[in-house]
């Protein structure tokens, strides 16, 4: 069986990121053959786009993770059997909320130390996008006060780190055909930071699970039974199951709107969908002030599926449908 490689794994298992873009783009329907063409030109400089900018300003640690939903597995691939949890993401509805499912046909996220690489690389990027995609998001997202998330409170506690964390985001050889992939769920949430903010601490801190300064995590008989960090385990079979989560601030202070991108990295997008269930289904407490808007999942190539893709390997033979 083919082993884990992390050389060939896109950036999936760090940080989100320092200064971050995330987009969200829908493919022209209207010429499949374009369509497949700009692909495998799109694969084949992805990669060389991103070193060339690392190599001219390596202290920008610039990273790049490029992923495809199964609508455009379809329209790119449709004789090669998709990744085994690529799906189509469908809405999850709970008592109180729903989490929306909305269009994406591919995605960037884009990080760095330095705004103006973030810049420069979607702008180049854009010239073997533009004339094939739309954009249907777009969110320009930051690393805020201590690494805290927009409602005050300490990120990524409790997320697998170092050696550990390839292990919850990478395929392995569950999958041989996808192996060094990953599967990527992308929400984008709006708050209501005023309603937030009026609570009082404490009660803030039952809400999330843990105290708002030092990072602790909260007794579970202090916690409210709909405490965020308890409503979005995933604790199938008695085990707890975890994914890469990271939760990227963004904001238009001068319009009082603030909110979170959350992208979660997975080897099995099944985790990923029984969190958002227990979220949803639970009505997780930070839902009363935080609202998703977007929801869309996507399989991220390893850097080998790329340069087949580039080498026109997965494409049809046959254009019998065109």
């Amino acid at each position: 069986m083919p082993q884990i490689n992390l050389a060939d794994a896109q950036d999936v298992f760090r940080d989100a990121g320092k200064n971050v873009l995330f987009t969200t783009l829908l493919i022209d329907q209207n010429d499949r053959i374009k369509a497949r063409e700009a692909m495998a030109c799109f694969a084949d400089r992805l990669g060389a786009t991103e070193r060339s900018l690392n190599v001219r300003y390596p202290q920008a640690d610039l990273r790049v993770a490029f992923g495809l939903g199964t609508s455009a597995w379809q329209l790119l691939f449709p004789t090669v059997q998709p990744p085994k949890e690529l799906v189509a993401f469908q809405p999850v509805v709970g008592p109180k909320y729903t989490a929306p499912a909305t269009p994406g046909d591919l995605f960037l996220h884009i990080r760095a130390n330095d705004m103006a690489v973030v810049y420069e690389i979607a702008s180049e990027l854009r010239e073997f996008l533009h004339s094939w995609t739309s954009v249907v998001d777009e969110t320009v997202g930051f690393r805020y006060f201590e690494g805290r998330a927009i409602i005050g409170f300490v990120d990524g506690t409790e997320n697998p780190s170092g050696p550990e964390a390839p292990e919850y985001a990478v395929i392995g050889d569950e999958d041989p055909d996808f192996i060094n992939g990953s599967y990527a769920f992308a929400q984008k949430y709006t708050h209501n930071l005023d309603a937030w903010n009026n609570l009082a601490t404490e009660d803030q801190e039952r809400a999330i699970g843990r105290h708002k300064f030092s990072d602790q995590e909260l007794y579970d008989d202090d916690k409210l039974p709909n405490a965020h960090n308890l409503a979005s385990q995933d604790n199938d079979d008695g085990v707890e199951h975890k994914i890469v989560r990271m939760n990227v601030p963004y904001g238009d202070p001068s319009r009082g709107v603030a909110g979170t991108y959350f992208i979660g990295y997975a080897r099995h997008f099944t985790v990923t969908q029984r969190m958002l269930e227990n979220m949803f289904t639970q009505s997780d407490r930070l839902l009363d002030f935080s609202t998703p808007i977007t929801g869309n999942a996507f399989f991220i190539p390893s850097w080998s599926l790329l340069a087949r893709i580039a080498d026109g390997d997965l494409f049809p033979v046959d254009y019998p449908d065109e």
